[in-house]
């Protein structure tokens, strides 16, 4: 089985998304269940409604789960097993206050040395315990005696020592188990074979394998730590860049299956640039991911979505506009990126028209022509009337008959928008 563990903490970034259809693919690659399992043991931080919204990105998206699970209503096993490393002596009672904590972490700070905890309560006898049990306590999980080695399927081979590991707290005062801790439980009763998820999670790795190990978990579960976004300035995409969220981009008239296929083509090596998710699934392969950063490239994402856009036979019905109308958004994807574009420039032909003064005779001789007779099939037939029955040639002509026809002095040519307009732009002008 493989997971996509979003927290219901804010809107799903970009990064996120590319870890749900990393993990999509490779469930449809390997025929594994996918599991969306919601980590929501920070009550503080928790939004109400964000997991239903990121299973509705995922459903408009096309990624299909096999089962939804919350994190929460496995803290009875993640209590038991935590009861578990204590009577085993693997993990200890630490009544050390958030005070000495901090102390030590400041002094190990001007010392200029990482911060490790200072073992103080780890020898700590069954009957000191209980004479301060009511005391305020976490729970940390020893530090392993040899180090930890995994093989990254991107990455490659990683070592962590005993020191990097540390004895670390696996539950809080509150007795909420940590993220750490509540992961690595989930990720065995769950049955997790690979796990996909991003770089920043790295150094939780060798944590949640102690912790598996301290449990006697002995399954080999593969890592894949997808190497981080960048925005244009070089540094990680944030909430503060606008693009990072996947609403955003939604919003903006991005397709769905644009964004996915430029999520998987970042930062990779596949046979084509424009490409649907199901032919991803024949040809995505995790070791061809580039161990380096990617950096997010906007307009390249405006060239992705044009092209699924001039694929796509039914733009009307995406702009929600008639469907009559379906010719001219497709000629004007030669000026427009995105749905949210596409709808300005079709709404400004179907505006009601306000003419420049510059033109005011020119348009007045036009329309006065154009409404006395109907349309020609053929632009050609129907120029050459207005031409030669007005007098109009050249700039004097063009310029406004192609405000008459597009309320526009610019744009597609009048000879590829004509067959779409000639049938109601009389009841515009």
């Amino acid at each position: 089985m493989v997971r996509f563990a979003p927290s219901p903490t804010g809107d799903m970034h970009i990064g996120n998304l590319r870890v749900a259809l990393f993990n999509y693919i490779v469930a449809k690659q390997e025929n594994e269940q996918y599991l969306v399992r919601i980590e929501d043991t920070d009550n503080e931080r928790n939004i109400e409604g964000k997991d239903r919204a990121i299973l509705e990105i995922l459903n408009t998206f096309g990624i299909k789960y096999d089962q939804v699970v919350y994190q929460s209503e496995n803290f009875k096993l993640h209590w038991k097993f935590a009861t578990d490393l204590l009577s085993q002596k693997k993990a200890f009672v630490c009544f050390c206050t958030p005070e000495e904590i901090d102390k030590e972490r400041e002094k190990a700070k001007q010392e200029k040395r990482a911060y490790r905890y200072s073992g103080k309560c780890e020898e700590l006898d069954d009957v000191e315990v209980l004479q301060r049990e009511d005391e305020p306590f976490v729970v940390r999980l020893k530090k392993p005696q040899n180090s930890i080695k995994f093989q990254d399927v991107i990455k490659g081979e990683f070592e962590f020592e005993p020191f990097d590991v540390d004895s670390f707290v696996i539950l809080r005062q509150n007795k909420i188990p940590t993220y750490n801790f509540a992961c690595a439980v989930d990720d065995m009763i769950y049955d997790i074979s690979l796990i996909i998820r991003g770089e920043d999670h790295l150094s939780n790795t060798p944590k949640q394998i102690a912790i598996q190990k301290a449990l006697g978990y002995d399954k080999n579960i593969k890592y894949a730590h997808l190497p981080i976004i960048l925005n244009n300035n070089g540094k990680k995409m944030s909430k503060r860049d606008e693009a990072s969220s996947v609403m955003w981009l939604l919003e903006e008239g991005f397709l769905p299956e644009a964004i996915a296929n430029y999520l998987i083509l970042l930062g990779n090596k596949t046979p084509k640039e424009v490409f649907s998710l199901d032919e991803a699934i024949e040809f995505f392969k995790l070791e061809n991911l580039s161990k380096s950063p990617a950096k997010f490239d906007i307009d390249k994402l405006r060239f992705i979505n044009r092209e699924h856009l001039k694929q796509t036979d039914d733009l009307a019905s995406l702009l929600q506009i008639h469907k009559s109308l379906n010719h001219l958004a497709k000629v004007y994807l030669e000026e427009a990126s995105t749905l949210k574009e596409l709808k300005i420039k079709i709404d400004e032909v179907l505006a009601k028209r306000e003419y420049p003064t510059e033109w005011k005779e020119e348009i007045e001789l036009l329309k006065k022509e154009i409404l006395s007779k109907d349309f020609e099939d053929d632009y050609n037939e129907f120029k050459n009337r207005i031409s030669k029955n007005t007098g109009l040639k050249g700039k004097k002509l063009f310029m406004p008959l192609r405000l008459i026809l597009t309320n526009q002095t610019h744009g597609p040519n009048i000879s590829d928008i004509y067959p779409a307009i000639k049938g109601f732009i009389k009841d515009l002008i």
